[in-house]
């Protein structure tokens, strides 16, 4: 599916309810810029902004980037409700073509659970161009559900191919097998390999606990990079 296909996909799916996420800072990332010196940091895929919100609490200057405009919208509202509206920025754009203003770099890129089903997104591409956002001595992470992330998924979402680590460490670095069938992918200039150093691809294992009290067992991929300086 084109880029209209998944935006107006994920523009329904919003619109259709009150609110999809908890709100919550994704764990991985909290763990990880807690070990960071404050900075700029931008969240690719930001849906209603929790981790954006949670970012600026700890003291970041942070931008989210969405598909959907009824997310950005509510993110804005949560960022407003919490405080934190002058240190946040939300924007709804096609990650595939977005870009910073002025060629802005951040210290921390972060896509946590960037991953669209049942329509597609240029996942390798987006994650390819997320390195050239990175400011030298930054770092970008992505944390990606490896499995089904909850065990009663619908049927038109079986079909679903997790990304592994070292699937998403490739899109990150330019690896041929990541960007080869896609000629945007090379996105900013980011660098190649050399230019990063990997600090962590790996599964974690998780428990998800549902509404109802239900427990399941999943995996989530972590992948953390710091840009040389």
């Amino acid at each position: 599916m084109d880029e209209h296909d998944a935006r107006d996909w994920w523009e329904a799916r919003y619109a259709g309810s009150e609110g999809i996420w908890s709100g919550r800072v994704n764990a991985v990332l909290a763990a990880v810029a807690a070990d960071l010196p404050v900075g700029r940091a931008l969240d690719l895929g930001c849906g209603e902004g929790g981790d954006v919100v949670w970012l600026a609490a700890q003291g970041w200057t942070a931008t989210g980037v969405d598909l959907s405009a009824t997310a950005v919208a509510r993110a804005g509202r949560a960022a407003a409700a919490a405080g934190v509206d002058g240190r946040t920025t939300f924007v709804a754009a096609d990650l595939a073509t977005w870009a910073p203003e002025d060629d802005e770099r951040y210290d921390l890129v972060t896509a946590s659970f960037l991953q669209s089903w049942p329509v597609e997104i240029p996942r390798a591409a987006i994650l390819r161009r997320a390195a050239g956002f990175v400011a030298p001595d930054g770092h970008l992470l992505v944390t990606a559900h490896a499995a089904p992330p909850h065990g009663d998924l619908p049927e038109e979402m079986r079909a679903y191919r997790f990304p592994t680590p070292e699937e998403d460490l490739a899109a990150v670095l330019g690896s041929d097998e990541a960007t080869a069938d896609d000629p945007a992918a090379g996105g900013p200039a980011a660098g190649g390999p050399a230019a990063w150093a990997v600090l962590s691809a790996e599964r974690r294992p998780r428990t998800t606990t549902t509404a109802d009290g239900t427990t399941h067992e999943t995996e989530d991929s972590v992948v953390l990079v710091r840009r040389r300086a």
